[in-house]
């Protein structure tokens, strides 16, 4: 009854979860995070694990597997469905059914063998029984209450007790397995409720669970909109900086350029500046040392114009001196440089327009291009939020007119109308257990009377005898062990065949109900053969699609219904509800989308009003290629500053003109040639030397060094960069004013579908959710778990099996314990006569004594 209930229910749950499909997703890994979809943790677990006792279930199956090795017959099984029997005696005689009939022999050889045993059993023993009983009536058979006297007849009573008492051994430890068997099945069909109670508070999880799943899926909307909002506020941001960025490709180089130029002009005026003041310095400085040296050199010219350099001694030496005259001048002159006062004043006139001004408004106005954006996407963005909430309206809406309260609210009055059944008639099935327990109960109590008997016979028996004791003479407790073994002998023969018409017909269901149904169900066989095409339904291929949505080409199988559901995965996605409501259908992320997109790809943005550079500042630009700096004779300005300050050096000079003086007489020649000497050595530490060293001079030299190699390499080309640079603005500018609306869509459109993503992954996370997570259908699984595989097949079909296995083994080792109880219970009674050996007789002959 309970399995017959639990297998209805499930068929009536999938039936009518049919229709309650709804949209439901897990997050699949993206910017966009949408939690878990809320689920409750199933009480029910459908295993069993029996216990002790499963040692002796294993051995059961040990013993089915030695019965029946064949696996299971799938073809066999779907022939036999497909094949139709008719009434008439032809349609057994047909040779496919002959065949398919041979075939079910073969694989049920050997519970057929067995059952003929049983059957053997069942008929023969009540017979031999019946001819036993009436063979002692006629003093035969043991009947006769002689015994005669053997050498060996000590061994042999003792082999009788010993092989009776492994007999009744065996038939105790059969009869408590039976027994131990029984109490299982009793004590778990008691335990059945709360497995049952388990399952449909499961079921009522699932109905429950339900609608909060759907719920939450619908919610989570609000996070793909909530994003999809905040990129929109963001429009700037996101959409006019990346436009920025794209056009800043081409224009900040152009800027950044112009701007280099601006400080060049800066640079060029501080160097036209560094080179007029540099070289006012060093011409002040030469032209002193020129008029010093001058003078020196004039009065040295009047002294060797003295007569006494016409003395034949001092002629040649005043002859080398006044010839070496010329060398005591300057050097570098730098008052012969031109001079940079034209460029200066026109590279002046530049500057007074800050090009640097205008190029970091260029900046600026191209820096505000988000804002741009922003102002000239207000309307439209408008009403894509409007469209957002629509769609969100929309989505809750169309949820709200599907029937799922209803399927479920029917559902749940149904599976709590199957619950108050189930409890009602629970107590009834207890009760027919305990018919059942009680009448197993008493097959056991049957064995374990014979068993008693046996026991008895052989504990009185063997205590009661004497050795010494002759036959006719031996003891009441002797006696009496003798009478329980012979009492056990004849319920063993009134109880053996009832025993065994329960063991065969246990033996047969049971054994075939664990090698067709639990084996297959739990390889999955079983669903195999129930999937096989046009089975149950000759005119549907696939069953389970059929019964479902009336289309038989659909499909949809056993296996892989229980598989998914044993899976935990989403009744959506097990059943294959998409092909009575396809979701994707309603997921259809252009119905979502469409709106949006159209109107974002509308969205135009003018930045025209950027001027980069205006034409003051192009005009600038040229304006300081033809300042003239380029014709500056920067070779001539390079040449004096590489000159050393003099000719000669002038302490070497000076050095030289006292040596000579010394070679001349002593005198006031000599005298006014080392005062000439003196004085050039203080021209060179007064003003040459300064000239070299001093800070004043050094600096001026370096920095007209500096600034004619800068105005060089600012020179070199200039109206070459200049025009580049007005080029390249100019290329900017044009590209923002007639390009940039490539740039713009193709940014937008990169936009829309950052927008548009965050749509698909909200569609991709409820596919998903649907298929693995909303109605996850376990408790399916387990309803069928249970029925079949604990109740069916673990709690019945094990302990069934074990009963008629524990029972069938007492039963066959009653034969043997018939026999020796007959022959020990000779041993043990009280005989009328006896046989007597005459030692007087030569011969030895035996009398009868009576």
């Amino acid at each position: 009854m309970a399995v017959e209930l639990c297998l209805l229910l499930l068929l009536l749950f999938c039936g009518s979860t049919v229709s309650e499909v709804q949209p439901i997703y897990k997050p699949p890994p993206g910017t966009l995070d949408f939690g878990f979809v809320p689920s409750k943790t199933y009480d029910t677990g459908a295993y069993h694990e029996p216990g002790p006792i499963g040692i002796l279930f294993k051995i059961v199956h040990a013993f089915l597997y030695l019965v029946q090795p064949n696996p299971f017959p799938q073809d066999l099984i779907r022939k036999v469905a497909q094949q139709k029997f008719g009434n008439t005696q032809g349609d057994y005689q047909k040779p496919e059914n002959v065949v398919l009939t041979l075939q079910a022999i073969y694989y049920e050889i050997g519970f057929i063998v067995s059952a003929a045993l049983g059957l053997l059993f069942i008929l023969l023993l009540p017979l031999v029984g019946l001819c036993f009983c009436m063979c002692r009536c006629c003093d035969n058979c043991g009947g006769e209450m002689h015994q005669r006297q053997k050498k060996n007849a000590d061994c042999q009573r003792s082999c009788f007790a010993t092989f009776l008492f492994v007999a009744s051994l065996i038939i105790s430890i059969g009869v408590l397995c039976a027994y131990a068997a029984n109490q299982h099945l009793t004590s778990q069909v008691r335990g059945a409720k709360k497995l049952v109670n388990s399952n449909f508070k499961d079921l009522k999880v699932f109905l429950n669970d339900t609608p909060a799943q759907i719920d939450y899926l619908v919610s989570q909307y609000n996070t793909t909109k909530d994003k999809a909002l905040s990129d929109l506020n963001n429009v700037g941001p996101l959409l006019g900086s990346r436009v920025q960025e794209q056009l800043g490709k081409e224009v900040r180089p152009a800027l950044d350029a112009a701007l280099t130029m601006a400080g060049a002009i800066r640079e060029t005026k501080e160097a036209l500046e560094n080179v007029s003041v540099s070289v006012e310095v060093l011409q002040e400085g030469t032209e002193r040392l020129h008029a010093n040296l001058t003078d020196v050199k004039m009065h040295l010219s009047n002294t060797l114009n003295d007569s006494a350099c016409s003395a034949a001694q001092a002629a040649s030496t005043c002859n080398i001196i006044r010839n070496s005259l010329n060398q005591l001048n300057i050097n570098a002159n730098f008052s012969g440089l031109p001079g940079v006062s034209s460029q200066l004043a026109k590279v002046n006139d530049v500057l007074k327009i800050d090009l640097s001004s205008l190029v970091q408004k260029g900046y600026a106005a191209f820096n505000d291009t988000p804002d741009l954006v922003v102002n000239q996407t207000k309307n439209i963005l408008s009403d894509i939020k409007n469209v957002l909430e629509s769609i969100g309206s929309n989505i809750s809406s169309f949820t709200k007119t599907l029937p799922v309260q209803k399927i479920l609210a029917d559902l749940t009055i149904y599976l709590t109308q199957s619950e108050a059944y189930v409890q009602d008639y629970f107590p009834l099935v207890e009760q027919y257990d305990f018919y059942r327990w009680l009448g197993c109960l008493i097959l056991c109590c049957m064995v374990v009377l014979i068993v008693v008997f046996y026991y008895l016979g052989l504990l009185c028996g063997t205590c009661g005898y004497d050795k010494h004791a002759s036959p006719t003479t031996r003891g009441c407790i002797s006696n009496t062990g003798g009478n329980f073994l012979m009492a056990g002998v004849g319920f063993s023969f009134l109880f053996s065949w009832v025993l065994m018409i329960v063991v065969v017909l246990t033996f047969v269901t049971g054994g075939n109900v664990e090698k067709l149904v639990c084996e297959p169900f739990e390889d999955k066989t079983l669903f195999k053969v129930l999937d096989t095409p046009y089975l149950l339904n000759q005119q549907w291929k696939n069953y389970l699609s059929g019964m479902l949505f009336k289309n038989p080409n659909i499909n949809l199988t056993f296996e892989k219904v229980y598989s998914d559901c044993k899976e935990n995965k989403g009744i959506y996605t097990s059943l294959h509800l998409e092909h009575l409501f396809n979701i994707n259908e309603f997921l259809n992320i252009s119905m979502y989308t469409e709106d949006v997109a159209l109107r974002i790809e509308h969205i135009q943005i003018n930045l025209s009003k950027i001027i980069l550079l205006d034409e003051i500042g192009k005009e600038n630009l040229l304006n300081f290629s033809s300042s003239g700096i380029d014709g500056i004779n920067f070779g001539a300005y390079l040449t004096e500053i590489n000159k050393s300050v003099t000719k000669v050096d002038l302490l070497s000079f000076a050095n030289d003109l006292e040596a000579r003086a010394d070679q001349l007489p002593k005198g006031a020649l000599e005298n006014a040639l080392k005062g000439h000497a003196n004085n050039i050595r203080m021209i060179h530490n007064q003003q040459v030397v300064p000239l070299e060293q001093a800070m004043k001079y050094v600096k001026a030299r370096s920095t007209l060094n500096q600034s004619i190699r800068l105005l060089k390499r600012t020179s070199s080309e200039l109206m070459v960069k200049v025009k580049n640079v007005v080029s390249a603005v100019n290329a900017a500018q044009l590209l923002i004013n007639n390009n940039a609306s490539l740039v713009i869509v193709q940014e937008t459109k990169k936009y829309m579908d950052t927008i548009v993503g965050y749509f698909e992954q909200y569609i991709d996370w409820v596919k998903e959710s649907i298929a693995m997570e909303v109605a996850a259908c376990k408790p399916i699984a387990n309803v069928i778990d249970t029925a079949v595989d604990i109740f069916l097949c673990s709690y019945v079909t094990d302990s069934v099996n074990t009963f008629w296995f524990g029972l069938g083994g007492s039963s066959i080792f009653l034969i043997p314990a018939i026999i020796f109880a007959v022959k020990l219970s000779k041993y043990y009674r009280r005989m009328d006569t006896e046989d007597v050996y005459d030692d007087s007789s030569v011969s030895g002959t035996w009398h009868f004594t009576l």
